[in-house]
């Protein structure tokens, strides 16, 4: 009988052909190799298939699942489902991990008291070299008041738990497809569960101009469904929270360059809130707000230079 591995990667893999090698090559060039990966098709029409399919013919800690076109929150609840792992760690397709993700999430585990672990992220383009933009971790266990601002931990692929907490939470839930992650956090911290932040950049993302992560009224409305779990335990976002949401919208509008104006009616948004919450954090407050106001002004090949960078 095989030993239970330490971790399981949930990876939901839809027309991902052209991120999927580089996610897999960041897992096997982690420094802890104890870890099973299972890749959960959701029903691909690229080369998606046949890229898991060889990954696990060369990998025997690979594993391939399919649920057809059921969205990433069903993905991941299917991958848990046949998850051996005692620690489930989530990833998308198309972002990337540091070499020592897995061993420093495992460190951080040997504390029975965390449930659930997530780190800084930059964000990138092309290669996680260009990254210019990095997320924080606030100190002490996240909070549901925290969540309701800007999300500190930004992607599922940021996120380890152990199994057995998860499976308490009661999973994603799989009528949401936006902001389903929130609504997980949210519910998951409202039920007691200890998660805390780790200092270091140990996750890249990718940003992308397309796909769900670039649907901004989409992710309005799935916010507004998380809003009404945090209202079951209690939490209504406050003016403040407000305006440090519509400030990441606007810096994520920034770096997606999705329109001249967007940016500009988010931050505006935010500071009619709370001028005191959008300039909470001074220098984010205030280069957001400067972005916004100038990305009218310029070129779109300057406006793209500048705001990837």
């Amino acid at each position: 009988m095989h030993a239970r591995p330490i971790f399981s990667i949930i990876i939901p893999c839809y027309n991902a052909a052209n991120t999927l090698g580089q996610t897999l090559s960041s897992l096997q060039a982690q420094t802890l190799t104890d870890w099973e990966a299972l890749l959960v098709d959701d029903g691909s029409s690229d080369a998606t298939g046949a890229i898991i399919e060889q990954a696990a013919a060369s990998d025997p800690r690979v594993r391939v699942l399919h649920n057809p076109r059921k969205g990433p929150s069903s993905a991941r609840n299917h991958g848990v489902a046949y998850a051996q792992g005692r620690i489930i760690a989530f990833c998308d397709a198309d972002d990337i991990w540091a070499p020592h993700k897995l061993s420093c999430m495992a460190a951080e585990f040997e504390n029975p008291k965390i449930d659930a672990i997530f780190a800084r992220i930059g964000f990138f383009r092309n290669c996680p070299s260009d990254a210019r933009v990095f997320s924080t971790v606030p100190r002490g266990a996240l909070q549901i008041a925290t969540l309701l601002g800007e999300n500190p931990v930004c992607t599922m692929s940021n996120l380890c738990v152990r199994y057995e907490s998860f499976l308490a939470s009661g999973g994603f839930d799989e009528s949401m497809i936006h902001n389903e992650d929130l609504e997980w956090l949210i519910r998951i911290v409202g039920q007691g569960s200890q998660i805390i932040g780790y200092d270091d950049i140990l996750v890249w993302y990718r940003n992308s101009c397309s796909g769900l992560s670039a649907d901004f009224a989409a992710m309005r409305q799935g916010r507004a469904q998380a809003l009404v779990t945090a209202q079951r335990f209690g939490v209504v976002p406050n003016k403040s929270a407000e305006a440090i949401y519509f400030r990441y919208l606007s810096r994520r509008a920034l770096r997606l360059q999705t329109g001249r104006l967007l940016p500009l009616r988010f931050a505006l948004e935010g500071v009619l809130a709370s001028p005191i919450g959008f300039f909470g954090d001074t220098r984010r407050g205030g280069l957001t707000l400067l972005g916004a106001l100038v990305t009218p002004l310029l070129w779109p090949q300057f406006r793209r230079w500048l705001f990837s960078r």
